[in-house]
């Protein structure tokens, strides 16, 4: 499929959801860390958003809005309430008005494997929600989990209630709470929170995909993910090369949406990271393709480096910190849909800031896209090359390297890595 232009009519996104993944060209920023609701959230974000605007990204990833029983807002309760530890409801609508006018969409973490219970019902646990909007009894609880409903369609997380979505009546409700996001508060796309936790690091829930393609046809999202985070395989302590069965089952999990949403490409993750300490022929399949989600299906790949549960202060599974630009190097570069942290673009320093607007900037000028072709050229230990669309070439790595000068000038370079364009006569 060709490449659209990035300034096409986003009026046309309102009711073609795909339209979007069509086009290629979405640059995500995640706008939080695990410690933002310490500082006033919303009302922080919005000092940056000309920042984030004028630095090329489309969409902007906001955590959970609804009030939670945790700050950070993974344990939601009251899903109608847009009072949370970020601040208020009326100063939330402010900023999400601030991004539509810097034409930024604001991007909801929507968290609906599980929600805290008001009231114990049947057996004495906390099971029904009494009192609140979305007024749930024990069949809205799988049967797994201290509930009435049937078993859970996937992992359980031992911790709260977790929602039955076989039930009619809680997708009917789920859906209609969707549109009310997407229509009357401002959200224009979604983040599905924790479709499959790695259960070494994180919590491991699952609901079935068949339900997020629901939910995407409902409320009618301009770009949707989802965040299918599974063991990678290991021998030892090791990484093995081949991960195509880790790719594979995020690949399943986006089919299953009917292809509505994309996934985070966590099996790129995995060998980037890896790859970064020396271990660069990681970076090649033996197909000769990029290792992860973005060798297969680059168009539903989001690509990233690190995010609140995998660095922040959890820091369950860190990008290696003295690498960092290699990674935004690589995936800035490369075809899939990349996103970058908050840490890395605000908290980490200026010099970093602007490398990656750089790299965002080179990018755009250029036309790389989604599904942009790739050549890789080198793959060993110490280096990694690759050509994309013969417009760019770049390398990572300590490895000498460059192309022939004749034909290519540096656009860009920083520590371990390089980013060259082509010179048209």
């Amino acid at each position: 499929m060709g490449f659209i232009a990035n300034d096409f009519d986003q009026n046309s996104q309102q009711t073609d959801i795909a339209a979007v993944v069509r086009n290629g060209t979405e640059i995500l920023f995640q706008g939080f860390n695990w410690e933002a609701y310490k500082y006033d959230w919303w009302k922080n974000l919005d000092s940056n958003i000309p920042d984030i605007a004028n630095s090329g990204f489309t969409s902007v990833w906001l955590p959970p809005p609804t009030q939670s029983l945790a700050p950070q807002g993974y344990a939601p309760q009251n899903l109608y309430s847009l009072n949370s530890a970020y601040g208020s409801e009326d100063v939330l609508k402010a900023l999400l008005q601030k991004m539509k006018q810097h034409r930024v969409r604001p991007m909801a973490d929507i968290v609906i494997n599980h929600r805290v219970a008001t009231t114990q019902g049947r057996g004495g646990t906390f099971n029904r929600y009494d009192g609140i909007p979305l007024r749930w009894d024990e069949h809205a609880v799988t049967s797994c989990t201290g509930g009435l409903g049937n078993k859970s369609s996937g992992d359980n997380f031992h911790g709260f209630p977790n929602i039955d979505h076989s039930q009619p009546f809680v997708r009917k409700d789920i859906t209609a709470w969707l549109q009310w996001l997407r229509n009357n508060v401002g959200f224009q796309d979604f983040c599905f929170d924790s479709q499959k936790g790695n259960c070494l690091f994180k919590f491991n829930n699952l609901y079935a995909a068949k339900y997020v393609k629901g939910y995407i046809e409902g409320a009618k999202p301009i770009f949707s993910v989802g965040e299918y985070w599974d063991s990678c395989k290991y021998n030892g302590t090791i990484l093995e090369y081949n991960q195509d069965s880790h790719r594979q089952r995020i690949i399943n999990w986006i089919d299953a949406t009917s292809q509505l949403a994309t996934a985070f490409d966590f099996t790129t993750k995995a060998i980037l990271q890896a790859a970064v300490k020396g271990e660069y022929w990681r970076l090649r399949d033996s197909q000769g393709k990029p290792p992860g989600v973005m060798g297969w299906w680059p168009s539903r790949a989001v690509t990233f480096i690190d995010n609140h549960d995998t660095g922040s202060t959890q820091a369950h599974w860190p990008f290696p910190s003295n690498h960092i630009m290699e990674g935004y190097a690589y995936i800035l570069t490369h075809p899939g849909i990349p996103s970058v942290f908050y840490d890395h673009f605000y908290d980490w320093g200026n010099s970093i800031h602007d490398q990656i607007v750089k790299l965002i900037s080179i990018r755009k000028r250029h036309g790389i896209h989604s599904r942009s072709s790739i050549r890789i050229l080198e793959a060993k230990q110490n280096l990694y090359s690759a050509l994309i669309e013969d417009k760019l070439c770049m390398k990572i790595g300590d490895g000498s390297w460059c192309p022939d000068t004749r034909e290519w000038n540096l656009a860009t370079s920083g520590h371990r890595y390089a980013v060259w364009q082509k010179i048209w006569d």
